[in-house]
């Protein structure tokens, strides 16, 4: 079988079961957009993006790190004016936490976010 880098692998004795860091960072992408007062991902122009890009693990502003079973994440955000950047990324590291556990059954030991800037409030239709 080929090499298991990338990935999460859930076995037992009916076979396993491979999930993607790709996978996993659009489950954290999902949770950190579903928490109020985040307007969207940071995303710089030029090298540093260019360099974010080639990693594995690294979509929509989310950036992964497994050691074996264990996960960190990192999230780049950008908050919405009004609300309190704290509370936003207690948010989030809770929303993140959950979704990724229980879709995963992997523990997450560290969410880190990254507040980038703040936007004004994006019109949802």
């Amino acid at each position: 079988m080929g090499e298991q880098k990338g990935y999460i692998r859930n076995a037992d004795e009916k076979g396993s079961v491979n999930i993607s860091e790709d996978v996993i960072a659009i489950i954290a992408a999902n949770a950190t957009l579903d928490v109020e007062g985040v307007n969207g991902f940071y995303y710089s122009q030029g090298k540093e993006l260019t360099q974010m890009i080639g990693k594995r693990g690294y979509i929509r502003g989310v950036k992964l790190g497994i050691d074996g079973e264990e996960i960190t994440i990192d999230v780049y955000i950008m908050a919405e004016r009004g609300y309190s950047v704290n509370e936003i990324g207690k948010k989030i590291q809770d929303a993140v936490i959950s979704a990724v556990e229980d879709a995963v059954g992997a523990k997450v030991s560290a969410v880190h976010v990254h507040v980038c800037g703040v936007a004004m409030k994006r019109n949802k239709q």
